[in-house]
């Protein structure tokens, strides 16, 4: 009775992959989860201390609906250090409830329903939920192992359809730590002017790179204004909890996401945007720290797969490694499944982002080397069972 009040895409939209087997372990002390992309630092002391001292000065009202202007300011000159892009402050850039809330504001301004929206698979798995809810369809674009899951130029032109308007991005990418190059970008850009084609870039890992910079699909040329960029500071400021992100991109885009944030959200957390603007001035040392340490970690882990019979490319961005278990004879739901269950160790199956995510699993090394080392040696044992 009370479900015939809920919306059918809302009714058919699946639970989160990734809660489900989160939930699973929930509790379980013995349980060592690889499955919950989050860092496990807590947020640097010099950011923690810079709003209690603005939260005991009365910092409790709100903002301008697009974000503290030093925060914009700070963000804009952040970006054209780092990854030479160059937007106004004060009209090109949108503070946001997390990177999330900007995604859901780009789809519902520039989706209208029938559109469909190319997506690189795997991808994470709130994309796909996201499109269906603002009406759009999505049309998954095949990456591959073997090609370090980058997207293609081959595969993007075949899944182009006259229907096709958005190219939504991730990378570094969630699940596979796949990055591009300028190189790797370059004919991919020149197909999204080829057929007139709007992008979303999702680069909230854009820190997070190991053994290269980042480069932005926005730094091309002819590239800018028509991309969207996304970030946050929850990845590589260890600050999920307070919800910082932003969007930039052209002025006349902004606007239309602006028309939604201020019916919205109205503005982000005050307190979160103090946290954002002390990061960028003074935090960039502990993010650096804190990246390294993921290296560290991710070689662990490659390393540790390899060891153990699990083929595992390297993941140069991000904090998770994809490794392949179809040699196993089993899908990727069961194996994660017998993984927990038999070994204590969660993990996220491939399938739940995407097609192209079979035959895998997802595997966060945000947790301590001592644990991702407790997690290799009963991975060890479970699969000399297996196979």
């Amino acid at each position: 009775m009370l479900s015939n009040w809920i919306t059918p895409k809302v009714r058919n939209i699946p639970p989160s992959g990734i809660r489900a087997f989160f939930e699973l372990s929930s509790g379980n002390q013995d349980v060592i989860s690889l499955g919950i992309g989050e860092p496990d630092f807590v947020t640097p002391e010099h950011i923690r201390k810079a709003c209690i001292e603005a939260l005991n000065q009365g910092a409790t009202s709100y903002t301008s609906n697009a974000g503290l202007p030093e925060l914009r300011e700070e963000i804009a000159g952040y970006l054209q250090k780092n990854f030479h892009l160059r937007y106004d402050p004060a009209s090109e850039v949108l503070v946001t409830v997390g990177s999330s809330e900007a995604l859901d504001l780009a789809l519902r301004a520039f989706t209208a329903p029938g559109d469909e929206i190319l997506l690189p698979s795997p991808s994470y798995i709130a994309y796909s939920p996201i499109v269906s809810l603002n009406g759009g369809t999505v049309v998954e674009v095949e990456t591959r192992a073997e090609e370090g899951f980058k997207l293609t130029a081959e595969s993007l032109r075949q899944a182009i359809t006259p229907r096709s308007k958005l190219l939504m991005l991730n990378y570094p990418n969630n699940p596979t730590g796949a990055i591009m190059t300028a190189e790797d970008w370059q004919p991919i850009a020149d197909i999204v002017k080829e057929y007139n084609l709007l992008v979303i870039s999702d680069e909230v890992y854009a820190e997070l790179t190991y053994d290269s910079k980042h480069v932005s699909i926005a730094s091309l040329p002819g590239m800018l204004e028509r991309t969207i960029v996304l970030s946050g500071f929850s990845k590589a400021f260890a600050m999920t909890g307070w919800r910082i992100g932003y969007a930039c991109g052209h002025r006349d885009l902004l606007a239309a996401m602006l028309k939604i944030h201020q019916y919205t959200a109205m503005c982000a957390p005050v307190l979160g945007q103090i946290a954002a603007l002390e990061s960028l001035r003074h935090g960039l040392e502990s993010m650096n720290e804190m990246r390294e340490a993921y290296r560290k970690r991710r070689e662990l882990l490659v390393n540790g797969f390899r060891s153990i019979g699990i083929p595992c490319h390297v993941p140069e961005g991000a904090f998770y490694a994809f490794p392949s278990i179809a040699h196993t004879g089993l899908d990727s739901e069961t194996f994660a499944y017998q993984l927990l269950k038999e070994s204590g160790v969660a993990t996220v199956p491939g399938h739940v982002f995407g097609s192209g995510g079979e035959g895998h699993i997802r595997c966060s090394y945000s947790v301590s080397t001592d644990k991702l080392t407790q997690a290799l040696e009963r991975m060890d044992s479970f699969m000399k069972v297996k196979i």
